[in-house]
């Protein structure tokens, strides 16, 4: 299982509105960055990620579940974009801060603090772990 980050900004696409779409869940569309569009690639059925709200509030709000893999992003017709589909799993009991994130030793290296701009991050086991922690989740591997 690999782990991942997906930001989006609440005003156009929140975790509540995600959880809306029920188990069938919808396609993480409209990214144009490589490297986001490459972590997309790599992912696979089943793999988990922190669902983020950027530019309001800037906290770690649910889980999802990546639920199709890549396919060509139908928002555009360039066929360079591709994305996966994904679902709510579950509300994370007590958000997790971008604050409280840099203010982990732990958390230093991860790319969401490195790379805060990238849309579609990788995370790792341990970062998973203690970001699940911090938010009062008891379901880390």
């Amino acid at each position: 299982m690999n782990y991942w980050l997906f930001k989006s900004e609440p005003f156009k696409f929140s975790f509540d509105m995600l959880k809306a779409k029920g188990k069938e869940g919808t396609q993480w569309d409209g990214v144009r960055n490589y490297l986001a569009r490459n972590n997309m690639r790599a992912m696979q059925i089943g793999d988990l990620g922190f669902f983020y709200h950027s530019n309001e509030g800037l906290e770690v709000v649910g889980i999802a579940e990546v639920c199709a893999l890549a396919h060509h992003d139908t928002t555009t017709e360039d066929p360079r974009w591709e994305c996966v589909d994904i679902r709510a799993v579950r509300d994370v009991p007590k958000p997790v801060t971008l604050v409280d994130v840099k203010a982990n030793p732990k958390l230093a290296k991860m790319a969401l603090v490195t790379s805060m701009r990238l849309s579609v991050q990788p995370v790792t086991a341990d970062e998973w772990r203690e970001v699940c922690r911090m938010g009062g989740l008891d379901l880390a591997p």
